[in-house]
């Protein structure tokens, strides 16, 4: 059994081909040269529409499912497109309910932005008012602008670029330190 912290992988895409997949399907593949076990969360299409009447100690069992794969990761990291100036109304649901749970509190969270130069700023400043709301903490030298033009992704939907898929072991690497330090015991 692997003792390499766990960092989830969350998509705010629900398309198959969409270009923030091909950033944690790299991400995934890349995980291991930096001694980090990555693991893609996949059940964003079945969450449930977000009802604080729902939200309780039994949620509904897809949100059950969410909080669960929060809880086990060490550190999260996001990749979502913009629409419409913000969030993706799936993932922002998806966020919703965390905020429920104690799950994500404090846990380590970095996102990679993947849209073209001059966009994605408002799902970024969106997900950073989200995040404080539900007390996970942003690592900020983890976080990414990577511009993602389809010429360099192979036929298996993968990054091919050197250095892009270099810049996304740096930031899972800078993730999985910072979840580390989160969970060495205090010696003060």
């Amino acid at each position: 059994m692997s003792t390499a912290p766990v960092i989830l992988l969350m998509s705010g895409s629900l398309r198959a081909a969409s270009t923030n997949e091909a950033v944690l399907r790299t991400a995934h593949a890349v995980a291991p040269s930096v001694g980090v076990r990555a693991v893609r969360y996949e059940g964003l299409a079945d969450l449930p529409h977000f009802n604080p009447d729902d939200d309780t100690d039994r949620p509904p069992g897809p949100v059950a499912a969410l909080r669960a794969a929060v809880d086990r990761a060490a550190g999260i990291l996001i990749c979502t497109p913009e629409y419409a100036g913000t969030l993706p109304g799936s993932f922002k649901n998806l966020l919703d309910w965390t905020v429920g749970g104690t799950e994500i509190g404090g846990k380590p969270v970095a996102w990679v932005n993947a849209a073209a130069p001059g966009r994605g700023q408002g799902a970024e400043a969106t997900l950073r008012t989200v995040l404080g709301y539900t007390g996970a903490r942003v690592v900020e030298p983890a976080c990414l602008r990577l511009p993602v033009d389809r010429g360099i992704l192979a036929e298996d939907g993968l990054i091919t670029d050197p250095e892009a898929r270099r810049r996304l072991g740096e930031t899972l690497r800078l993730l999985s330190a910072s979840a580390e330090r989160r969970s060495a015991p205090d010696r003060t």
